[in-house]
């Protein structure tokens, strides 16, 4: 016979997991002897290893009593349950680190990989971050409104930047704005005459789906 000190070191618990096993029914409490202390046999040592084993399992309190009273059959189909059970809070576990690394990586979690790889670019071309800010918000809210024409728009802009003629009025509008500027319809590039800017995403078609969200002139 043993004391509940001798049996969570043998068993490597704590004495307040005993504790709490006893409260939760699933360790038999045994008698106290004459002096007060509770006694531990053998048979209350294998059943704290088995309760210690299917909770480190992963099995849940509340089906341990259930797992240690089943005959192989049922004992078989339990744990293959609560594997089941496991592997969804994985994949979810997962889907959630995801997720995490996702945002870990800013503004790529609300564009696409196109629109960041552009404003990348913008950035590498020395694109001042105000500017780029303006141009990430613009696609954030276009990719919402017309996801289909922005695939396009993009497309067209990645393509317009490779130009060096297009980069150097890019970068001159860059350098002369001194604040937000109003987003104009242009011909094929807003670069027209009329006062596009090279914010603007494409041409006409792309003016026409963004007029809810252009500000008013001033």
């Amino acid at each position: 016979m043993i004391t509940i000190g001798q049996l969570a070191a043998y068993a490597g618990v704590t004495i307040k997991a005993i504790r709490h096993y006893h409260q939760r029914g699933l360790l038999e409490e045994p008698p106290r002897d004459a002096s007060g202390y509770r006694r531990y046999s053998a048979t209350h040592a294998l059943a704290l290893v088995k309760i210690k084993t299917l909770a480190d399992a992963g099995v849940p309190l509340a089906r341990i009593k259930e797992l240690l009273a089943a005959d192989p059959d049922r004992f078989a189909a339990a744990i293959a349950a609560i594997d089941r059970t496991l592997q969804e809070r994985v994949a979810a576990l997962l889907r959630t680190r995801e997720r995490l690394a996702q945002l870990s990586v800013g503004e790529r979690l609300f564009v696409s990989t196109e629109v960041a790889d552009y404003l990348d670019r913008l950035r590498e071309l020395g694109v001042s971050q105000r500017l780029v800010q303006m141009e990430r918000d613009i696609w954030v809210l276009l990719q919402s409104v017309s996801p289909k024409e922005a695939v396009i728009w993009i497309d067209d802009k990645r393509d317009a930047i490779g130009d060096p003629e297009f980069r150097a009025i890019y970068r001159a509008y860059d350098a002369a704005s001194t604040g937000p500027r109003t987003i104009r319809a242009s011909t094929r590039w807003p670069i027209a005459p009329s006062g596009g800017s090279p914010t603007d995403t494409a041409g006409p078609r792309a003016a026409r789906g963004r007029s809810r969200l252009r500000p008013s002139p001033s």
